[in-house]
């Protein structure tokens, strides 16, 4: 995901703050994730820590999966998701 995306969808959230509070307390729990995934790669290069790669990994492609998942829940009807964009709108 680039950062127009990221920026873009927690935009959205907070404008709609007060009618979806937990997919906005949701968004901002995917995006703490995706900062201490970059955030982590400190310590591992300095102490040697390599036991935290994978989560440092999994933690920067959390808001990725997170879209995909939301994504495919929209299109099969399952959850509506007024931020995703397909086909241009969004």
């Amino acid at each position: 995901m680039t950062l127009n995306e990221l920026q873009r969808i927690k935009q959205w959230h907070v404008a709609h703050k007060a009618d979806h509070p937990l997919e906005y307390h949701l968004w901002d729990l995917v995006l703490t994730l995706w900062v201490l995934g970059w955030v982590g790669w400190f310590p591992i290069c300095a102490f040697g820590d390599a036991w935290t790669a994978p989560v440092c990994v999994i933690g920067i492609f959390v808001p990725s999966l997170y879209v995909t998942w939301r994504t495919r829940a929209h299109l099969r009807h399952t959850l509506r998701c007024d931020w995703i964009e397909v086909d241009g709108r969004g």
